[in-house]
C-alpha cells in the first residue's frame, strides 16, 4: 500500500469523525480510554450512507492478508467510518469477517450464507444480491452491533457473537490482533481500537487484563515463578501496561522430550513444554520491562513498535508452558533476566494500577 493511500484514508477517517462527533482530538490522542468509548452519533445507518468513502484503489497486502482481503477490510472500515461507528466497532467487524469468510466476498457458503459476514437471507439479513454487496453487508452488521447494549465494553468475541450467533462463539477472538493491525494501517489510528474500560493511572499505567491473580510471584511452591498469573479466558485482549517500545515479540515453546520446537499455534502443556509460548516484552522509560506470556496467537505488535498504555498487544491463550488460559505477567527493573524481576503486585500498586487480588 502506498503512503499516499494510507494518508488519504487516515485524513478521510479523521474528517468524518470530526463531523460526526466533534471529538476527533480526544479519539486520536486520548490513548484509547473512556473518551473513545462514549462516542455516539445521530447518523441513521443505511446502505446509502456508505456510498461515499475514501477511494480504495492501490491497496496492497498487510501481513498474511492479500490485496483483495485488505481491500474488503478497507470497505468494512469505510462503512463504519461513514456511519459514525467508533473505531472499536471497525475492529470487531473486520475480525468477524476474517472468521466468517477470510475477508473474501463469497457468493455462497454454509446453507444460504452469503458474502463477507456469511449472513443468511433466510434469517432476514437481506437478499443474496444485497448481502453480496460489501457496503450493504457491513451496514447491516453495524446496525445489529449498535443494537447490542454495552457492546463497546465487551470482549470482541462476545460482541461479535451477539450479532452473528455462530456455532463457534470463541473463534472470533483469534482474529483481534490481525484486525487491529489492518484497521490501524488503513486509518493511521491507534487510539480507540481497544475495548472500553481501560483506565490509565496518573503515573501512566493500566492493568494488562482484568483478571484475578492466580499463581503468585516466587511462592514457596514455585520459587522460580518470576511473575504472576492473571486468570482470564482464552481470547481476552491483553493491553500494554504502559507506554514504551516493543523489544521482543516472538514464539518460545520447546518440547522437553526432544528439545525441538513445540510450536505456539496450539496449547502448551505444563509437563511437556517449556517457554513463554507467544510472548511480548515492552521496554518502558526508566529501565522498566514488562513481559506478557502464553498469548493465543502471534502478537499484534512487532519489535521496535511504539505502544501507548492500553494498546492491545495480543490476546490471552495457553501457549508454551501452561496448563490453561491465562496471562503470565512479569515486571523487570534493568534487564530481562530473572535477577531483575520484581513482584508485579507490589509494582503495579506503586504506579496506581493495582492488580486484582
Amino acid at each position: 500500500m502506498t503512503t499516499r493511500m494510507l494518508s488519504g484514508i487516515a485524513l478521510a477517517v479523521t474528517g468524518a469523525l470530526l463531523l460526526c462527533s466533534g471529538l476527533a482530538t480526544t479519539l486520536i490522542f486520548g490513548g484509547g480510554g473512556a473518551g473513545a468509548c462514549g462516542l455516539t452519533t445521530s447518523v441513521t445507518p443505511t446502505a446509502l450512507s456508505a456510498d461515499q468513502g475514501p477511494a480504495l484503489g492501490g491497496i496492497g497486502p498487510i501481513g498474511d492478508w492479500n490485496a483483495e482481503q485488505v481491500g474488503n477490510a478497507a470497505a468494512i472500515t469505510t462503512v463504519g467510518m461513514r456511519l459514525g461507528v467508533p473505531p472499536r466497532g471497525w475492529v470487531i467487524a473486520v475480525a468477524t469477517a476474517m472468521q466468517e469468510s477470510s475477508l473474501i466476498n463469497t457468493a455462497g457458503g454454509d446453507r444460504d450464507s452469503v458474502g463477507l459476514f456469511q449472513q443468511r437471507p433466510s434469517q432476514g439479513w437481506g437478499t443474496p444480491e444485497q448481502l453480496h454487496d460489501p457496503r450493504y453487508a457491513a451496514t447491516t452488521f453495524y446496525q445489529s452491533l449498535r443494537a447490542v447494549d454495552g457492546w463497546q465494553a465487551m470482549p470482541l468475541t462476545v460482541a461479535a457473537q451477539a450479532v452473528q450467533r455462530s456455532a463457534y462463539p470463541d473463534a472470533y477472538a483469534r482474529w483481534e490482533p490481525d484486525a487491529t493491525r489492518i484497521v490501524a494501517a488503513l486509518t493511521g489510528l491507534s487510539a480507540g481500537l481497544a475495548s472500553c474500560g481501560v483506565a490509565v493511572s496518573a503515573q501512566g499505567w493500566t492493568l494488562p487484563v482484568q483478571g484475578d491473580v492466580g499463581s503468585g510471584f516466587r511462592t514457596s511452591g514455585r520459587p522460580g515463578h518470576d511473575g504472576v498469573d492473571l486468570i482470564v479466558g482464552k481470547g481476552t485482549p491483553i493491553h500494554a501496561a504502559s507506554a514504551g517500545t516493543v523489544s521482543v515479540a516472538r514464539c518460545n515453546a520447546v518440547d522437553v522430550r526432544t528439545g525441538r520446537d513445540w510450536g505456539c499455534d496450539r496449547d502448551g502443556d505444563p509437563a511437556m513444554t517449556r517457554g513463554c509460548g507467544w510472548y511480548v516484552d515492552i521496554t518502558h522509560p526508566g529501565g522498566v520491562i514488562t513481559r506478557y506470556c502464553h498469548l493465543l496467537t502471534r502478537p499484534s505488535v512487532v519489535e521496535g513498535q511504539r505502544v501507548a498504555a492500553g494498546d492491545v498487544i495480543g490476546v490471552a491463550g495457553s501457549s508454551g508452558h501452561s496448563s490453561g488460559p491465562h496471562l503470565h505477567f512479569e515486571v523487570h527493573l534493568g534487564d530481562r533476566t530473572s535477577g531483575t524481576a520484581v513482584d508485579p503486585v507490589a509494582f503495579m500498586a506503586s504506579v496506581g494500577a493495582p492488580l486484582n487480588p
